[in-house]
């Protein structure tokens, strides 16, 4: 077979000399077009994979975020002033087998190895993602109903100037269910009908029989939130169903601008590393980018919607017969509890303007597992504890490490040699795995 290439290689370049000799133009023209096409050939490959789909990478939430993804163009406006957008989210497509019963939550662990950076740590949101559910839709849903009954306005407000943004918000997800969990909600001429609870929300009434917050509390395993800009810039909370927080109460932050809630919640490196970032990006963020983040924490009991070991959700003051705002914190805590009352808390966060008010919508929905469930998953314990060794004095004193940082660390670095030695780490697993 190599001896008939040859033989063939060699008939062809003799061929290739004769027609040389005898009508050089037209070989020279041959190969000169032969030149151009294989040319276009290579560009428009080129250009085809350039523009060709490609799976995510995984997100890294710890690390800055690239400039192409947090600016975001705006018009020029003044502040406080919002002109209705005519922008129109994209329908979105069925969420392929879920089903509310079986599917099971997606298993975020935004940590990594390495040291902690204090970040917005923004990615860009799919629309079809915008909502997340699973099989824990009842429980969220009774905590929430049992919630709402009991506090009321604790923990689901809204300002009269943000009642249009919180009856949009609430358009918006009568839309976005019943097309995205088709097996659990339908729509209705009037508003929306959930197909598991049986309850049917009418949102074209007025005035609304409820709190617009509240009923869209009621729709999702998500709690809610709507920032409004005021004429000095500042962006102020002037809605909110916040419901499952575990650590902070709508009372304490409604109507506070931006800047003051997390100063006032003693959010490290806000002032030097995050305050100009955020709040150049809530005046920027536009109705067709919305972006999604993460974070952690450590909890010492199994309540999900206030973390009573901190303290009371209404602690009573002495002093002034009432409701004291700051009596709860990490130094209620009982140190050192037995790993079994450790609890793994991460929430995922989208941000989103709404077109037509302009308000900043999050919505925030919490994950919650016992860390000794956590701690199975291959990679997890070794990732965590170095996570948490890697937090600094500031963070740390916000994540409460002092409280239970002995007993969890000596359990995950035990989880962590087990999985050594049953040879499941690699060095590719040390990476492979973040941030799910």
């Amino acid at each position: 077979m190599i001896s008939h290439a040859s033989s063939s290689l060699a008939e062809f370049y003799e061929d290739c000399k004769q027609l040389l000799a005898q009508q050089p133009k037209i070989l020279l023209y041959g190969l000169a077009l032969s030149s151009c096409l294989v040319w276009i050939i290579i560009r428009l490959s080129a250009r085809h994979t350039k523009n060709s789909p490609r799976r995510p990478t995984s997100p890294d939430l710890e690390k800055p975020t690239s400039r192409r993804e947090t600016i975001f163009k705006a018009p020029e406006r003044q502040p406080g002033v919002w002109t209705p957008v005519d922008f129109k989210r994209p329908a979105a497509s069925p969420y392929p087998g879920w089903d509310v019963h079986k599917s099971e939550p997606i298993p975020y662990r935004p940590f990594r190895y390495g040291p902690y950076h204090i970040t917005m740590g923004l990615r860009t949101m799919q629309w079809d993602e915008w909502i997340e559910l699973d099989n824990h839709y009842l429980r969220y849903h009774g905590d929430k109903k049992r919630r709402i009954e009991e506090r009321g306005d604790k923990c689901c407000r809204t300002a009269p100037e943000a009642y249009d943004g919180a009856i949009e918000l609430l358009e918006e997800l009568c839309s976005y269910l019943p097309q995205r969990y088709p097996s659990l909600f339908r729509s209705t001429a009037t508003g929306i009908h959930n197909l598991l609870t049986h309850e049917t929300f009418d949102i074209t009434t007025r005035p609304l029989p409820e709190d617009p917050m509240a009923m869209a509390g009621r729709l999702i395993q998500d709690d809610l939130a709507i920032m409004f800009e005021k004429p000095d810039g500042q962006y102020y909370l002037l809605a909110g169903a916040i419901l499952l927080a575990g650590f902070w109460r709508l009372s304490d932050k409604f109507g506070m601008p931006l800047s003051e809630i997390h100063t006032s919640g003693d959010v490290p490196g806000f002032k030097t590393k995050l305050e100009k970032g955020m709040m150049n990006f809530f005046r920027r963020v536009q109705p067709a980018n919305p972006v999604l983040r993460n974070n952690y924490f450590l909890q010492v009991d199994d309540n999900l919607a206030w973390s009573s070991s901190i303290g009371s959700e209404d602690p009573v003051s002495e002093n002034d017969g009432g409701t004291s705002k700051q009596a709860h914190g990490w130094s209620s805590a009982e140190k050192n509890k037995a790993i079994e009352h450790h609890y793994f808390r991460t929430e995922r966060q989208s941000l989103r303007r709404l077109p037509r008010s302009g308000g900043v919508v999050f919505t925030i929905r919490t994950y919650f597992e016992p860390i000794t469930k956590v701690a199975e998953e291959v990679g997890v314990p070794g990732r965590l504890a170095s996570a948490v060794r890697s937090w600094g004095d500031d963070v740390a004193r916000y994540k409460g490490r002092e409280r239970y940082g002995e007993v969890l660390l000596e359990f995950l670095d035990r989880k962590h040699r087990e999985q050594v030695e049953r040879g499941l780490i690699t060095e590719e697993e040390l990476e492979s795995k973040y941030p799910f």
